[in-house]
């Protein structure tokens, strides 16, 4: 009764090795990103890896949204 009450993304968090997964690769390329944006100059092939970490941060938090749309689909499935 009590993983019912806790948030989509917690259960994932501790129950879906695909979402693990996904979530820490978000966390490496925020990491990435983070470094990238200290820098007091940013060549080309900074702004170049600063936009393919982005897209790729973005394609991990779209596949970690569908899985967890999934699993919301099946919670309300089981309670129909």
């Amino acid at each position: 009764m009590a993983s019912a009450q806790r948030a989509p993304r917690d259960i994932l968090l501790q129950t879906d090795a695909e979402y693990q997964r996904l979530a820490e690769q978000h966390r490496q390329y925020e990491a990435e990103l983070q470094k990238i944006s200290k820098s007091p100059y940013l060549s080309s092939e900074d702004l170049l890896e600063e936009i393919k970490l982005k897209k790729m941060k973005l394609h991990c938090k779209d596949e970690m949204e569908r899985i967890a749309a999934r699993l919301l689909r099946e919670k309300a499935h089981y309670t129909q």
